[in-house]
């Protein structure tokens, strides 16, 4: 229900205030809930302003100091000071035009100084200096700001989309950057487990080599023993005979279509003994001059 008023009886509604005249001048204001007036000594209600919170969306479209045109979209909140409703009702007849007058005014003498970023980062600061001219200037005529807020801060299209280009190209050399790293990391432990496997495979190899002569030795020195008259020299041939035929064996045996030219006589197995010899003789005298 609205405010209701007949001639002698007024009825002020909740969160309002009226304002009450004698033959054209203020006399005094009306709280909330039934008046009686004397019509006859000049009384009446001159108007009823309501002390409720009001919203004005406020537009503004200026540039930075960049020279990027923006738009920015203010929403103030503001009401009608209970106290000082009088000044409210005579001062101003348009209050949100007024409002509307000094958000442009700050706002444009404001932005201007700041670059786009900055204007993104410090949209607060543009936002407290309207409350603050505002407050002082609105406070004059009974109107109280509550709370401005900077909804939102609009650049040009074309400025969108080269800030979004922008973006993408450095987020895309981030990720070049962050790919590179990943494949040097892999080439790294690639070469590392490389060099590991070679170092292994060496020691394998040194081990089994180590293994076989440890196995001649032992043989050589059990044969020698257990037949007496007979040198190492005789053992090593026989040996030598003995795997060679196994090898020979061992060829014919295998089930591969592979055919393999080998020269074969007596003179060749002692070729293979002999130079098996040298090289256990020059291993061990390798190992001896290490020794000393």
């Amino acid at each position: 229900m609205g405010n209701t008023f007949c001639i002698f009886v007024g009825c002020i509604q909740q969160s309002s205030v009226g304002v009450i005249e004698r033959w054209g001048r203020f006399e005094k204001l009306a709280e909330p809930g039934l008046h009686f007036f004397n019509p006859f000594a000049g009384e009446c209600v001159a108007g009823v302003l309501s002390t409720r919170i009001s919203s004005l969306d406020v537009r503004v479209e200026t540039k930075t100091k960049d020279n990027v045109f923006v738009q920015l979209l203010c929403s103030i909140q503001y009401r009608v000071v209970k106290e000082n409703a009088d000044d409210a009702f005579y001062e101003l007849e348009n209050p949100k035009e007024q409002i509307q007058a000094y958000v442009f005014d700050v706002v444009r003498a404001l932005v201007p100084r700041m670059n786009l970023d900055e204007l993104f980062e410090q949209k607060g600061e543009v936002a407290k200096a309207v409350l603050e001219e505002l407050e002082k200037v609105m406070g004059e005529y009974g109107y109280s700001i509550e709370h401005i807020l900077m909804v939102d801060i609009i650049p040009d299209a074309s400025v969108r989309r080269a800030m979004n280009e922008i973006n993408a190209a450095q987020r895309m050399q981030l990720a070049s950057v962050y790919k590179g790293e990943a494949e040097k990391v892999l080439l790294v432990k690639k070469a590392e487990a490389d060099a590991e496997a070679k170092y292994l495979g060496g020691l394998g190899v040194a081990r089994q080599r180590q293994a076989i002569t440890d196995g001649l030795r032992e043989n050589i020195l059990n044969f020698s023993h257990k037949v007496e008259g007979t040198s190492a020299k005789e053992v090593m041939d026989l040996i030598m005979i003995t795997q060679y035929f196994d090898t020979i064996k061992d060829l014919g045996n295998s089930s591969k279509n592979t055919t393999v030219f080998i020269p074969h006589g007596p003179g060749h197995v002692r070729d293979v003994s002999e130079q098996i010899r040298n090289g256990l003789m020059e291993a061990a005298s390798a190992q001896g001059k290490k020794s000393c």
